[in-house]
């Protein structure tokens, strides 16, 4: 059981924070997801003149990720089976792994 107050803090300032839950239908619980890291890599496109890279307007106005000391996602929090996954695995395709281990809840 999530301590009071984790959840709604949990999914506020999102675009920031890059955390979102994921809720089974077919087993009825919920993943929460928190990407660590800085995520700030150079994306864009490259200048045919220049050769230097290009970004958009907006660019690093979000960072979508937060630092290992800033995890709500602990045991301390109600959290319980908690994992962490190596850089470039999809969370939506761990998820639908584990998922796959309970049963329906029908």
């Amino acid at each position: 059981m999530l301590k009071e107050g984790v959840r709604e803090k949990f999914l506020t300032n999102t675009d920031e924070s890059g955390r979102f839950v994921v809720h089974s239908p077919r087993t009825g619980r919920s993943y929460y997801i928190e990407p660590i890291g800085d995520s700030h890599i150079k994306w864009g496109s490259v200048d045919p003149s220049s050769k230097g890279l290009m970004v958009k307007k907006g660019w690093k106005k979000h960072t979508g990720s937060i630092s290992e000391k800033e995890s709500l996602i602990t045991e301390e929090n109600g959290f319980e089976n908690i994992r962490t996954f190596e850089p470039g695995l999809s969370p939506l395709k761990a998820i639908e792994f584990i998922d796959d281990q309970y049963p329906d809840v029908n």
